[in-house]
Protein backbone atom coordinates (compact mmCIF):
# COMPACT_ATOMS: atom_id res chain seq x y z
CA UNK A 1 0.00 0.00 0.00
CA UNK A 2 0.98 3.63 -0.46
CA UNK A 3 2.59 5.60 2.34
CA UNK A 4 0.13 6.71 5.05
CA UNK A 5 -2.60 4.42 3.75
CA UNK A 6 -4.23 1.87 6.00
CA UNK A 7 -6.08 -1.39 5.86
CA UNK A 8 -9.58 -0.61 7.05
CA UNK A 9 -12.54 -2.83 7.92
CA UNK A 10 -15.94 -1.12 7.70
CA UNK A 11 -18.74 -2.97 9.48
CA UNK A 12 -22.17 -2.30 7.99
CA UNK A 13 -22.62 -1.51 4.29
CA UNK A 14 -25.73 0.62 4.40
CA UNK A 15 -26.30 4.30 3.68
CA UNK A 16 -23.25 5.36 5.72
CA UNK A 17 -20.92 2.38 5.68
CA UNK A 18 -20.87 1.79 1.92
CA UNK A 19 -20.17 5.42 0.89
CA UNK A 20 -17.52 5.71 3.61
CA UNK A 21 -15.84 2.47 2.57
CA UNK A 22 -15.88 3.51 -1.08
CA UNK A 23 -14.42 6.96 -0.45
CA UNK A 24 -11.65 5.52 1.71
CA UNK A 25 -10.81 3.02 -1.05
CA UNK A 26 -10.62 5.75 -3.69
CA UNK A 27 -8.16 7.59 -1.41
CA UNK A 28 -5.77 4.66 -1.56
CA UNK A 29 -6.74 2.72 1.57
CA UNK A 30 -7.30 -1.04 1.36
CA UNK A 31 -10.88 -1.54 2.53
CA UNK A 32 -12.88 -4.59 3.52
CA UNK A 33 -16.59 -3.90 3.87
CA UNK A 34 -18.43 -6.33 6.13
CA UNK A 35 -22.14 -7.03 6.10
CA UNK A 36 -24.25 -9.86 7.48
CA UNK A 37 -26.38 -9.97 4.30
CA UNK A 38 -24.97 -12.28 1.64
CA UNK A 39 -26.89 -10.61 -1.18
CA UNK A 40 -25.40 -7.22 -0.26
CA UNK A 41 -21.88 -8.65 -0.22
CA UNK A 42 -22.39 -10.27 -3.64
CA UNK A 43 -23.89 -7.12 -5.13
CA UNK A 44 -21.01 -4.91 -4.00
CA UNK A 45 -18.33 -7.37 -5.12
CA UNK A 46 -19.91 -7.28 -8.57
CA UNK A 47 -19.41 -3.50 -8.61
CA UNK A 48 -23.08 -2.70 -8.08
CA UNK A 49 -25.08 -1.13 -5.25
CA UNK A 50 -28.19 -2.13 -3.32
CA UNK A 51 -29.36 1.37 -2.34
CA UNK A 52 -30.17 4.53 -4.28
CA UNK A 53 -27.85 7.46 -3.69
CA UNK A 54 -26.61 9.90 -6.36
CA UNK A 55 -23.10 9.07 -7.65
CA UNK A 56 -22.67 6.13 -5.28
CA UNK A 57 -22.82 3.57 -8.10
CA UNK A 58 -19.88 5.20 -9.90
CA UNK A 59 -17.88 5.47 -6.68
CA UNK A 60 -18.42 1.83 -5.69
CA UNK A 61 -17.65 0.55 -9.17
CA UNK A 62 -14.40 2.49 -9.24
CA UNK A 63 -13.39 1.31 -5.77
CA UNK A 64 -14.15 -2.34 -6.52
CA UNK A 65 -12.48 -2.28 -9.94
CA UNK A 66 -9.36 -0.75 -8.40
CA UNK A 67 -9.05 -3.79 -6.15
CA UNK A 68 -9.04 -1.61 -3.03
CA UNK A 69 -12.59 -2.42 -1.95
CA UNK A 70 -14.06 -5.85 -1.37
CA UNK A 71 -17.08 -6.98 0.60
CA UNK A 72 -17.13 -9.88 3.02
CA UNK A 73 -19.39 -11.60 5.52
CA UNK A 74 -16.68 -11.63 8.20
CA UNK A 75 -14.01 -9.20 9.44
CA UNK A 76 -10.28 -9.74 9.16
CA UNK A 77 -7.15 -8.18 10.68
CA UNK A 78 -6.71 -4.49 9.86
CA UNK A 79 -5.25 -1.21 11.12
CA UNK A 80 -8.63 0.47 11.58
CA UNK A 81 -12.15 -0.79 12.24
CA UNK A 82 -15.14 1.48 11.54
CA UNK A 83 -18.50 0.47 13.01
CA UNK A 84 -21.40 1.84 10.94
CA UNK A 85 -24.29 -0.44 11.88
CA UNK A 86 -27.89 0.51 12.75
CA UNK A 87 -28.86 1.81 16.20
CA UNK A 88 -32.68 1.61 16.25
CA UNK A 89 -34.87 1.62 19.31
CA UNK A 90 -36.72 -1.25 20.92
CA UNK A 91 -39.64 -1.72 23.27
CA UNK A 92 -38.90 -2.68 26.86
CA UNK A 93 -41.07 -2.97 29.94
CA UNK A 94 -39.83 0.40 31.18
CA UNK A 95 -39.50 2.27 27.87
CA UNK A 96 -41.24 1.67 24.52
CA UNK A 97 -38.49 3.65 22.74
CA UNK A 98 -35.34 2.32 24.42
CA UNK A 99 -32.05 2.33 22.45
CA UNK A 100 -31.19 -0.98 20.80
CA UNK A 101 -27.40 -1.41 20.83
CA UNK A 102 -27.42 -5.07 19.82
CA UNK A 103 -25.95 -4.34 16.38
CA UNK A 104 -23.11 -2.26 17.84
CA UNK A 105 -22.40 -4.90 20.46
CA UNK A 106 -22.41 -7.69 17.85
CA UNK A 107 -20.06 -5.72 15.58
CA UNK A 108 -17.72 -5.09 18.52
CA UNK A 109 -17.61 -8.76 19.41
CA UNK A 110 -16.99 -9.72 15.77
CA UNK A 111 -13.79 -7.65 15.55
CA UNK A 112 -12.40 -8.56 18.97
CA UNK A 113 -10.45 -11.65 17.75
CA UNK A 114 -8.73 -9.60 15.04
CA UNK A 115 -7.46 -6.68 17.13
CA UNK A 116 -3.79 -5.91 17.69
CA UNK A 117 -1.97 -3.33 19.78
CA UNK A 118 -2.25 0.13 18.21
CA UNK A 119 -5.42 -0.56 16.20
CA UNK A 120 -8.01 2.20 15.82
CA UNK A 121 -11.72 1.50 16.40
CA UNK A 122 -14.17 4.19 15.29
CA UNK A 123 -17.88 4.17 16.06
CA UNK A 124 -19.80 6.11 13.37
CA UNK A 125 -23.25 4.83 14.33
CA UNK A 126 -25.40 7.44 16.05
CA UNK A 127 -25.54 6.23 19.64
CA UNK A 128 -26.66 7.06 23.17
CA UNK A 129 -24.17 8.79 25.42
CA UNK A 130 -21.72 6.24 26.80
CA UNK A 131 -21.82 3.79 23.90
CA UNK A 132 -18.18 4.36 22.89
CA UNK A 133 -17.10 3.61 26.44
CA UNK A 134 -19.30 0.51 26.36
CA UNK A 135 -17.36 -0.70 23.32
CA UNK A 136 -14.16 -0.27 25.30
CA UNK A 137 -15.60 -2.28 28.19
CA UNK A 138 -16.71 -5.11 25.88
CA UNK A 139 -13.27 -5.29 24.26
CA UNK A 140 -11.53 -5.19 27.63
CA UNK A 141 -13.59 -8.19 28.74
CA UNK A 142 -13.02 -10.12 25.51
CA UNK A 143 -9.35 -9.20 25.07
CA UNK A 144 -7.73 -8.77 28.50
CA UNK A 145 -4.37 -9.21 26.76
CA UNK A 146 -4.88 -5.73 25.26
CA UNK A 147 -5.39 -4.09 28.67
CA UNK A 148 -2.49 -1.91 29.75
CA UNK A 149 -4.11 -1.28 33.10
CA UNK A 150 -6.64 -4.02 33.90
CA UNK A 151 -7.93 -2.15 36.94
CA UNK A 152 -9.49 0.59 34.78
CA UNK A 153 -9.87 -1.27 31.47
CA UNK A 154 -7.32 0.99 29.74
CA UNK A 155 -6.69 -0.63 26.37
CA UNK A 156 -3.68 -0.55 24.08
CA UNK A 157 -5.99 0.25 21.15
CA UNK A 158 -7.50 3.62 20.22
CA UNK A 159 -11.29 4.02 20.42
CA UNK A 160 -13.22 7.07 19.19
CA UNK A 161 -16.65 8.21 18.07
CA UNK A 162 -17.10 10.15 14.84
CA UNK A 163 -20.84 10.58 14.18
CA UNK A 164 -21.98 10.82 10.58
CA UNK A 165 -23.62 14.14 9.65
CA UNK A 166 -24.80 13.58 6.09
CA UNK A 167 -28.08 14.18 4.27
CA UNK A 168 -29.48 11.30 2.18
CA UNK A 169 -29.40 12.36 -1.45
CA UNK A 170 -26.18 14.33 -0.84
CA UNK A 171 -24.13 11.76 1.07
CA UNK A 172 -21.07 11.62 -1.19
CA UNK A 173 -20.56 15.38 -1.23
CA UNK A 174 -21.28 15.85 2.45
CA UNK A 175 -18.96 13.04 3.56
CA UNK A 176 -16.14 15.04 2.01
CA UNK A 177 -17.23 18.64 2.63
CA UNK A 178 -18.95 18.64 6.02
CA UNK A 179 -17.18 19.48 9.27
CA UNK A 180 -16.66 16.48 11.53
CA UNK A 181 -16.65 15.96 15.29
CA UNK A 182 -14.34 13.30 16.71
CA UNK A 183 -14.62 12.25 20.34
CA UNK A 184 -11.98 9.96 21.74
CA UNK A 185 -11.93 7.79 24.83
CA UNK A 186 -8.55 9.49 25.18
CA UNK A 187 -7.04 12.54 23.48
CA UNK A 188 -4.63 10.31 21.59
CA UNK A 189 -7.53 8.25 20.25
CA UNK A 190 -9.21 11.40 18.91
CA UNK A 191 -5.95 12.46 17.24
CA UNK A 192 -5.47 9.02 15.65
CA UNK A 193 -8.97 9.16 14.18
CA UNK A 194 -8.38 12.73 12.99
CA UNK A 195 -5.44 11.59 10.88
CA UNK A 196 -7.64 9.06 9.09
CA UNK A 197 -10.46 11.53 8.38
CA UNK A 198 -7.95 14.06 7.06
CA UNK A 199 -7.32 11.63 4.19
CA UNK A 200 -10.74 12.36 2.68
CA UNK A 201 -12.50 15.09 4.69
CA UNK A 202 -12.15 18.68 3.45
CA UNK A 203 -14.24 20.13 6.28
CA UNK A 204 -12.88 21.22 9.63
CA UNK A 205 -12.37 18.48 12.22
CA UNK A 206 -13.10 19.24 15.86
CA UNK A 207 -11.76 17.05 18.66
CA UNK A 208 -13.53 16.39 21.95
CA UNK A 209 -14.30 13.50 24.28
CA UNK A 210 -16.53 10.60 23.24
CA UNK A 211 -19.53 11.54 25.39
CA UNK A 212 -19.65 15.08 24.01
CA UNK A 213 -19.40 13.78 20.43
CA UNK A 214 -22.23 11.33 21.07
CA UNK A 215 -24.42 14.03 22.58
CA UNK A 216 -23.60 16.51 19.79
CA UNK A 217 -25.14 14.25 17.16
CA UNK A 218 -28.23 13.64 19.25
CA UNK A 219 -28.62 17.36 19.87
CA UNK A 220 -28.27 18.23 16.19
CA UNK A 221 -31.16 15.95 15.25
CA UNK A 222 -33.26 16.88 18.27
CA UNK A 223 -32.94 20.57 17.36
CA UNK A 224 -34.35 19.83 13.93
CA UNK A 225 -37.06 17.59 15.37
CA UNK A 226 -38.29 20.33 17.71
CA UNK A 227 -38.47 22.81 14.85
CA UNK A 228 -40.30 20.37 12.58
CA UNK A 229 -42.75 19.67 15.40
CA UNK A 230 -43.54 23.40 15.58
CA UNK A 231 -44.33 23.39 11.84
CA UNK A 232 -46.41 20.21 12.08
CA UNK A 233 -48.40 21.52 15.03
CA UNK A 234 -48.91 24.79 13.17
CA UNK A 235 -50.31 22.91 10.16
CA UNK A 236 -52.92 21.20 12.35
CA UNK A 237 -53.95 24.47 13.95
CA UNK A 238 -54.19 26.22 10.57
CA UNK A 239 -56.35 23.42 9.21
CA UNK A 240 -58.80 23.96 12.08
CA UNK A 241 -58.84 27.72 11.50
CA UNK A 242 -59.16 27.57 7.72
CA UNK A 243 -55.74 29.14 7.08
CA UNK A 244 -53.35 28.09 4.31
CA UNK A 245 -50.32 27.04 6.34
CA UNK A 246 -47.96 27.31 3.37
CA UNK A 247 -48.88 30.91 2.72
CA UNK A 248 -48.71 31.65 6.44
CA UNK A 249 -45.18 30.23 6.77
CA UNK A 250 -44.02 32.08 3.67
CA UNK A 251 -45.28 35.36 5.08
CA UNK A 252 -43.98 34.76 8.62
CA UNK A 253 -40.55 33.89 7.24
CA UNK A 254 -40.33 37.39 5.77
CA UNK A 255 -39.36 38.46 9.28
CA UNK A 256 -35.55 38.69 9.36
CA UNK A 257 -35.24 36.49 12.45
CA UNK A 258 -37.93 33.89 11.68
CA UNK A 259 -37.25 30.69 9.73
CA UNK A 260 -40.14 28.27 10.17
CA UNK A 261 -39.61 24.88 8.53
CA UNK A 262 -42.19 23.22 6.31
CA UNK A 263 -44.66 20.71 7.80
CA UNK A 264 -45.21 17.22 6.46
CA UNK A 265 -46.93 13.90 7.24
CA UNK A 266 -44.53 13.22 10.13
CA UNK A 267 -40.80 12.70 10.49
CA UNK A 268 -38.89 9.71 9.17
CA UNK A 269 -35.39 8.43 8.62
CA UNK A 270 -33.05 6.67 10.97
CA UNK A 271 -31.79 9.90 12.56
CA UNK A 272 -34.38 12.56 13.39
CA UNK A 273 -37.17 10.07 14.12
CA UNK A 274 -34.95 8.02 16.45
CA UNK A 275 -32.13 10.04 18.02
CA UNK A 276 -34.22 12.33 20.28
CA UNK A 277 -35.53 9.26 22.08
CA UNK A 278 -31.93 8.48 23.13
CA UNK A 279 -31.84 11.78 25.03
CA UNK A 280 -35.28 11.10 26.52
CA UNK A 281 -34.08 7.67 27.63
CA UNK A 282 -31.02 9.18 29.29
CA UNK A 283 -32.90 11.98 31.09
CA UNK A 284 -36.62 11.09 31.11
CA UNK A 285 -37.64 13.66 33.73
CA UNK A 286 -35.84 16.60 32.17
CA UNK A 287 -36.17 16.09 28.39
CA UNK A 288 -39.71 17.51 28.37
CA UNK A 289 -39.57 19.65 25.23
CA UNK A 290 -37.68 16.99 23.28
CA UNK A 291 -40.22 14.33 24.29
CA UNK A 292 -43.18 16.54 23.36
CA UNK A 293 -41.70 17.32 19.95
CA UNK A 294 -41.25 13.60 19.29
CA UNK A 295 -44.84 12.94 20.29
CA UNK A 296 -46.14 15.69 18.00
CA UNK A 297 -44.21 14.31 15.05
CA UNK A 298 -45.01 10.69 15.84
CA UNK A 299 -48.74 11.42 15.91
CA UNK A 300 -48.88 13.52 12.75
CA UNK A 301 -49.42 10.41 10.54
CA UNK A 302 -52.56 9.66 12.58
CA UNK A 303 -53.87 13.13 11.79
CA UNK A 304 -53.20 12.57 8.08
CA UNK A 305 -54.96 9.19 8.21
CA UNK A 306 -58.02 10.79 9.77
CA UNK A 307 -58.09 13.40 7.00
CA UNK A 308 -57.92 10.73 4.30
CA UNK A 309 -60.60 8.58 5.93
CA UNK A 310 -62.89 11.58 6.30
CA UNK A 311 -62.61 12.36 2.58
CA UNK A 312 -62.91 8.70 1.60
CA UNK A 313 -66.21 8.40 3.48
CA UNK A 314 -67.78 10.68 0.85
CA UNK A 315 -67.20 8.07 -1.89
CA UNK A 316 -68.82 4.70 -2.35
CA UNK A 317 -65.69 2.83 -3.44
CA UNK A 318 -62.88 5.39 -3.34
CA UNK A 319 -59.61 4.98 -5.19
CA UNK A 320 -56.84 6.60 -3.16
CA UNK A 321 -53.46 7.42 -4.66
CA UNK A 322 -50.58 7.68 -2.18
CA UNK A 323 -47.71 9.65 -3.70
CA UNK A 324 -44.44 8.68 -2.09
CA UNK A 325 -43.24 6.06 0.37
CA UNK A 326 -39.70 7.22 1.23
CA UNK A 327 -39.04 9.34 4.29
CA UNK A 328 -37.83 12.31 2.21
CA UNK A 329 -37.67 13.55 -1.37
CA UNK A 330 -35.81 11.85 -4.21
CA UNK A 331 -34.41 8.86 -2.31
CA UNK A 332 -35.52 5.25 -1.77
CA UNK A 333 -34.94 5.12 2.00
CA UNK A 334 -38.00 3.78 3.82
CA UNK A 335 -36.60 3.78 7.37
CA UNK A 336 -39.13 5.13 9.87
CA UNK A 337 -41.04 6.65 6.94
CA UNK A 338 -44.38 8.23 7.91
CA UNK A 339 -45.45 7.97 4.25
CA UNK A 340 -44.97 4.21 4.31
CA UNK A 341 -46.77 3.93 7.64
CA UNK A 342 -49.76 5.93 6.35
CA UNK A 343 -49.96 3.87 3.16
CA UNK A 344 -49.75 0.55 5.00
CA UNK A 345 -52.49 1.59 7.42
CA UNK A 346 -54.74 2.75 4.59
CA UNK A 347 -54.31 -0.62 2.88
CA UNK A 348 -55.05 -2.45 6.13
CA UNK A 349 -58.14 -0.32 6.81
CA UNK A 350 -59.95 -1.57 3.69
CA UNK A 351 -61.55 1.83 3.05
CA UNK A 352 -61.00 1.61 -0.69
CA UNK A 353 -58.55 0.73 -3.42
CA UNK A 354 -55.11 2.09 -2.49
CA UNK A 355 -52.62 2.91 -5.26
CA UNK A 356 -49.15 3.57 -3.85
CA UNK A 357 -46.62 5.34 -6.09
CA UNK A 358 -42.88 5.51 -5.36
CA UNK A 359 -40.68 6.24 -8.38
CA UNK A 360 -37.43 5.56 -6.49
CA UNK A 361 -38.15 1.92 -5.64
CA UNK A 362 -37.10 -0.93 -7.90
CA UNK A 363 -38.61 -4.39 -8.36
CA UNK A 364 -37.20 -5.65 -5.05
CA UNK A 365 -40.07 -4.11 -3.08
CA UNK A 366 -42.56 -6.89 -2.28
CA UNK A 367 -44.92 -5.52 0.40
CA UNK A 368 -47.55 -4.36 -2.05
CA UNK A 369 -48.01 -3.28 -5.67
CA UNK A 370 -46.37 -0.01 -6.72
CA UNK A 371 -48.19 1.91 -9.46
CA UNK A 372 -46.87 4.29 -12.09
CA UNK A 373 -47.62 7.96 -11.51
CA UNK A 374 -49.65 8.42 -14.70
CA UNK A 375 -51.98 5.56 -13.74
CA UNK A 376 -52.46 6.91 -10.22
CA UNK A 377 -53.28 10.41 -11.45
CA UNK A 378 -55.72 9.03 -14.00
CA UNK A 379 -57.59 6.56 -11.76
CA UNK A 380 -57.52 7.99 -8.22
CA UNK A 381 -60.45 9.88 -6.72
CA UNK A 382 -58.28 11.09 -3.84
CA UNK A 383 -54.60 11.94 -4.19
CA UNK A 384 -52.53 12.10 -1.03
CA UNK A 385 -49.12 13.76 -1.44
CA UNK A 386 -46.84 12.23 1.19
CA UNK A 387 -43.37 12.98 -0.25
CA UNK A 388 -42.24 15.93 -2.35
CA UNK A 389 -40.43 13.95 -5.05
CA UNK A 390 -39.53 15.98 -8.14
CA UNK A 391 -41.80 13.81 -10.29
CA UNK A 392 -44.83 14.83 -8.26
CA UNK A 393 -44.12 18.54 -8.56
CA UNK A 394 -44.52 18.28 -12.34
CA UNK A 395 -48.02 16.78 -12.36
CA UNK A 396 -50.31 18.55 -14.83
CA UNK A 397 -52.66 20.52 -12.60
CA UNK A 398 -55.48 20.21 -15.16
CA UNK A 399 -55.57 16.47 -14.43
CA UNK A 400 -56.26 17.18 -10.76
CA UNK A 401 -59.26 19.50 -11.07
CA UNK A 402 -61.90 16.85 -10.43
CA UNK A 403 -59.99 15.12 -7.65
CA UNK A 404 -59.72 15.52 -3.89
CA UNK A 405 -56.17 16.57 -3.02
CA UNK A 406 -54.63 16.06 0.40
CA UNK A 407 -51.21 17.65 0.08
CA UNK A 408 -49.09 17.14 3.19
CA UNK A 409 -46.01 18.68 1.54
CA UNK A 410 -47.50 21.79 -0.02
CA UNK A 411 -46.27 21.12 -3.55
CA UNK A 412 -49.70 21.28 -5.23
CA UNK A 413 -51.23 24.17 -3.25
Amino acid sequence: MQKNTKKIVVLGLGYIGLPTASILATKGHQVVGVDIRGDVVATINSGNIHIIEPDLDTLVRSAVNSGRLKASLVPEPADTFIIAVPTPFMQTAANPKAPDLSYVEAATRSIAPFLNIGNLIILESTSPVGTTEKIANILAALRPDLCQAPANNQLSVYIAHCPERVLPGHIIRELVDNDRIIGGITQNAAKEAQELYKSFCHGDIYLTDSKTAEMAKLVENSFRDVNIAFANELSIICDQLGINVWELIELANRHPRVNILNPGPGVGGHCIAVDPWFIVDAAPEDARLIRTAREVNDTKPCWVLDKVKDRAARFKDPVIGCLGLAFKANIDDLRESPALRITEELIASGIGRIMPCEPNLNGDFKKFVIYELDQVVQEADIIVVLVDHDEFKNIDRDQLKAKVIIDTKGILH
